[in-house]
């Protein structure tokens, strides 16, 4: 027994010390890496590989680019520094260029959006932009084509077919499962709980995909059209058409210049930058330009300036509560919007919003905090890859909403959702329930059996009233009629490019230029940028987001593909307590 207890307590002060250890050395490395400047070599290229999901921060992650402790050994770069590195390197004497390497573009059509029209404000500068990879997918062809010469490997893939959303129905899957989903929605084009109860895309909703879906790939072939000189209408036969099987075709349509291997590309970077072919190239890597000590020709007024310019980071679906930076929580964002606007050094405010929706209660007390900011100073709206349902009813009260012609937007409609189990735990596990209750509906939203007609009567009337509600804050907010916004509405999703004709934005844009109009409308031209909410410390969030990324990360790992059905189910129960302002799905472009 002595033994036993000699080897447990052995044990247990190991795992101590290895704690103890591995936390200073988690502590030296944050310290070591801190704010440490990157000297950027004259002749250098600025590296662009986009490998990870673009988020709108970059990650407040100090042990980003190391293998270590789970986390990944790539630096994960958020659009706001991707953006302010390109503007960065346009006027540093050390960057010659950018070399476009290979990448898998894991973001939404807006985001590539808003890095496409920063390399091509870059080529201004007349330095070279040279695009390489192996396999381009149609997002990183998209994003490529600006380049000055775009290249792939001989052996590689080239990807032009055309755009593809898919749905997965999970009707079958409940109804063997004994499960209904009961469904309380206003809106003949809201259609994210399609999935629940059909099996096939209704006609309103296959109207909507078809419409949305044509208006991205129009404004995806335009793009590339300018940028490579080819035909609209040649590029969609390509692609109609499958006339790129190997790389050669891809060079003969005049898609790419031409087929070079890694080694000869980086010759080639090597004689652009005047550096000889047996030297090494000098390179610096987007993630690490970010603390460069390049200067920056607006840094210095800016820096003086007492005027200040709040962007407000509005991402992921909207809930009750803290939220986090990949999620927008109601108290959360309330409070950032609530500071600025009682910040007199904040003269104008940029709400940066991309999210699909959530929940329409916590919608709206956003909604209640950008409208008391506009009441004292200028809120413009910069959207994102989406600013759909809850999305848009937190920027209708704004000024002035600019989206990008590639934004998801609309939805404008309200749904609820409540299963009934009745089958599953009478028929399929032979459990059944008993109890009292002192009023009628006392027991309303039980799941173990279906609604009753006058239950039905009074979500209904509930969701409906939510609806009301919706669509008089855009109408107010846009200073249209409600009767118009339920014409546009009914939950139908629109692009950025048709929100502007139908008046659901007001300009076609990207976060530059959100700033640069609340500026105007403040008045100011010297002013600096100050981001909210502030993030959280890397400590602070350290072992909830590991363990959250390790949870994840086993799962993927497990389900695979089925992974996106997983998340579908557990989606579903989320949205059970409260009336949702959500977009139809998690839409997906392929």
């Amino acid at each position: 027994m002595k033994q036993f207890f000699k080897f447990v307590l052995a044990t247990i002060v190991g795992v101590v010390l290895i704690t103890v250890v591995l936390v200073l050395v988690v502590i030296g490395i944050i310290s070591a890496s801190g704010d440490k400047t990157i000297e950027v070599e004259p002749n250098s290229v600025l590296h662009m590989a986009f490998t990870n999901p673009i988020t709108e921060r970059t990650p407040n992650n100090p042990l980003a680019g190391l293998s270590f402790l789970g986390f990944d050994k790539d630096k994960a770069t958020g659009l706001n520094d991707i953006l302010a590195n390109i503007k960065k390197a346009k006027t540093d004497a050390n960057i010659k260029g950018i070399f476009l390497d290979e990448s898998y573009m894991v973001s939404g059509q807006a985001t590539t959006e808003e890095i496409r029209n920063a390399l091509i404000d870059f080529k201004k500068s007349g330095k070279f932009i040279i695009a390489y990879s192996e396999v381009y997918t149609q997002g990183f062809y998209y994003l490529a084509s600006v380049a000055d010469k775009v290249y792939m490997n001989p052996k590689g893939i080239f990807e032009l077919k055309g755009f593809n959303s898919e749905v997965t129905f999970l009707k079958g899957a409940l109804d063997k499962l004994g499960v209904e989903i009961q469904i309380i929605k206003v809106g003949t084009f809201k259609s994210a709980v399609e999935p629940l109860f059909l099996t096939k895309m209704s006609d309103a909703n296959r109207l909507q995909v078809t419409s949305y879906l044509g208006s991205l790939y129009d404004h995806f072939l335009t793009g590339i059209s300018k940028s490579r000189g080819i035909n609209k209408d040649s590029l969609f036969n390509y692609a109609n058409n499958a006339r790129v099987q190997l790389p050669e075709d891809a060079v003969k349509l005049k898609l790419i210049d031409g087929l070079k291997y890694k080694d000869e590309i980086l010759d080639d970077l090597k004689e652009r930058t005047g550096i000889e072919k047996k030297s090494d190239l000098n390179s610096v890597e987007l993630a690490d330009y970010t603390k460069s000590n390049a200067d920056d020709d607006n840094k210095d007024e800016a820096t003086s300036s007492k005027n200040r310019i709040a962007v407000v980071y509005a991402s992921g679906e909207i809930s009750g509560g803290e939220g986090d930076d990949n999620t927008i929580g109601s108290e959360r964002i309330s409070k950032a919007l609530r500071k600025v606007r009682l910040d007199n050094k904040v003269k104008a405010v940029v709400l940066r919003v991309n999210s699909p929706g959530g929940s329409s209660l916590a919608s709206d007390v956003i909604w209640r905090e950008v409208m008391l900011t506009k009441k004292v100073k200028p809120i413009i709206v910069s959207m994102g890859d989406l600013a759909a349902s809850g999305g848009y009813y937190i920027s209708c009260a704004a000024d002035s909403i600019i989206a990008q012609p590639n934004t998801i937007t609309g939805s404008i409609g309200i749904f609820a959702i409540l299963p009934n189990m009745q089958k599953l735990f009478n028929d399929k596990l032979g459990v059944t329930f008993d109890g009292v209750k002192t009023g009628k509906y006392a027991d309303l939203g039980d799941i173990s059996r279906p609604l009753t007609p006058e239950e039905k009567l009074l979500l209904q009337n509930n969701v409906n009233r939510g609806y009301d509600d919706f669509t008089k804050a855009v109408a107010d907010g846009r200073h249209k009629t409600q009767a118009y916004i339920n014409s546009i509405g009914q939950g139908r999703v629109w692009t950025g490019e048709q929100a502007l004709k139908n008046g659901l934005v007001d300009r076609l844009g990207n976060i530059n230029d959100a700033i640069t109009s609340a500026a105007k409308k403040a008045n100011i031209k010297n002013y600096k940028l100050v981001a909210y909410p502030e993030q959280k410390s890397f400590l602070n969030q350290l072992s909830g987001d590991v363990t959250a990324e390790a949870r994840t990360r086993i799962l993927q790992s497990e389900l695979g593909d089925n992974y996106k059905v997983y998340e579908q189910i557990k989606g579903v129960t989320q949205m059970m307590h409260t009336p949702q302002a959500r977009m139809p799905y998690s839409i997906e472009i392929k």
